[in-house]
């Protein structure tokens, strides 16, 4: 199933939403979504992770390799409604002490960007 990638944005939030897998090919065009300076203007990403299946090593290195930028810039970057076994993924490689995961929208829109 090819990953979908939709953006809506809210006041000076942007939501990612990820529809399926998150795998070598599809991490290259989340990449270019991340890597645009329009991605700047915003004080919070939010990542809605509900219908992301799966994530390959090349889709961690995507957020991983936009982190210190993002935090430079004192932009959020938030992750909500992670299925189970993605947050594992996660959680075994540390990166959910590296990064914002919260169970929903509502805890997505309330983290503080300090």
């Amino acid at each position: 199933m090819p990953m979908k990638i939709t953006n809506e944005v809210k006041d000076t939030t942007i939501i990612i939403t990820l529809d399926g897998e998150l795998d070598a090919s599809s991490s290259v065009v989340l990449d270019e979504e991340l890597a645009n300076p329009e991605i700047m203007k915003y004080s919070k990403i939010l990542v809605n992770c509900k219908n992301l299946h799966y994530i390959s090593s090349a889709g961690l290195g995507v957020f991983i390799s936009h982190l210190q930028r993002l935090e430079d810039a004192q932009i959020k970057l938030v992750f909500f409604n992670m299925q189970d076994k993605v947050r594992n993924v996660f959680e075994i490689l540390g990166l959910d002490l590296l990064m914002t995961i919260v169970s929903n929208y509502e805890e997505a829109i309330t983290v503080s960007n300090e």
